[in-house]
């Protein structure tokens, strides 16, 4: 496999790259959808969600209330963190399993990570960032979500910024235009990645390197 990382600040349009790669045979592995997934009604992450936030988060037919529970943790950075605890491991371990599955085959694994620039993976034959203007993000926030300003702005405030995540590109989709001009680039791309070398797992971490000093 050939395995590459996709993301993008809130209101990028990374999801519509995802998809458009997907169409041209990529197998990706979305972190947003997983996260989904694991937070279903009768999964241990909901549960323990609700154990730390209150039964409030959970509608009256037991699912996640996702704007509630966004409200809550993007407005107080602890919140954020506790709620980061519960999930993050889990669906770690899920998007390692299905690159596991994906190792012996020929396909290009695209994974899908919003938080890729603030958690770097090891492995990765390229780095690829969807990306728009700050002002062009909010203006789909609010149009196509219907987020408040204040909410966009607010979400957008608690990830790393756009000049960091530039900073770690291979290679940058710019999405400020229309669908089809994506659509170009993503066909422009895929040929490049389809020319990358394969996946080779990274080396652990020597005991020197990781002793306490």
């Amino acid at each position: 496999m050939i395995l590459i990382g996709l993301t993008g600040g809130i209101g990028s349009g990374k999801s519509t790259a995802s998809a458009l790669l997907a169409e041209r045979g990529a197998v990706v592995i979305d972190a947003d959808a997983i996260t989904h997934e694991v937070q279903q009604k009768g999964q241990p992450v909901l549960a323990a969600i609700a154990e730390r936030f209150g039964p409030g988060v959970l509608t009256p037919d037991g699912e996640l209330d996702r704007p509630g529970l966004a409200a809550i943790v993007f407005n107080d950075t602890g919140a954020l963190a506790d709620l980061m605890k519960i999930v993050h491991p889990v669906v770690s371990a899920e998007i390692e399993r299905r690159i596991e599955e994906q190792k012996a085959t020929d396909h290009v694994v695209v994974l899908d990570i919003a938080l890729l620039a603030e958690k770097p993976r090891p492995g990765l034959a390229a780095v690829v960032v969807v990306d728009v203007p700050v002002d062009v993000a909010i203006e789909r926030l609010v149009r196509q979500r219907g987020m408040s300003e204040v909410d966009a702005r607010a979400r957008m405030d608690k990830q790393v910024s756009r000049e960091s995540r530039l900073a770690r590109a291979t290679r940058v989709l710019d999405n400020s235009g229309s669908r089809h001009a994506l659509a170009a680039q993503v066909a422009d791309l895929w040929d490049w990645l389809r020319t990358l070398p394969p996946y080779v797992e990274p080396e652990a971490p020597s005991a020197a390197s990781t002793s306490a000093t």
